[in-house]
């Protein structure tokens, strides 16, 4: 099976059960698609449906996702507080 990003393609190999490998094949024939055709198209729809646009200065939250607002502001004034403590001469 292989992965187009960018017109390039790369085989890569997945583990899953045979059921599942199943249910794409017959899925994929359904459609008059190829398995590559089909999971390519699954992969791309999952992945736009799943990704969120990170904000610029998101900082420590595009790593950790998405959380409760207000848990966000007290974490942010956490690190901001802590960083205002560090002395410009122990980042050296």
């Amino acid at each position: 099976m292989g992965v187009v990003k960018q017109g390039l393609t790369v085989k890569v190999t997945i583990e899953i059960t045979d059921e599942l490998l199943g249910e794409a094949k017959t899925a994929a024939a359904a459609r008059g698609e190829t398995l590559r055709e089909f999971i390519t198209k699954a992969l791309t729809t999952r992945l736009a449906s799943t990704s969120t646009p990170i904000a610029a200065g998101s900082g420590w939250r595009s790593v950790f996702g998405l959380a409760d607002p207000k848990a966000v502001q007290r974490v942010d004034a956490v690190i901001e507080s802590e960083f205002e403590q560090i002395e410009p001469s122990d980042w050296r």
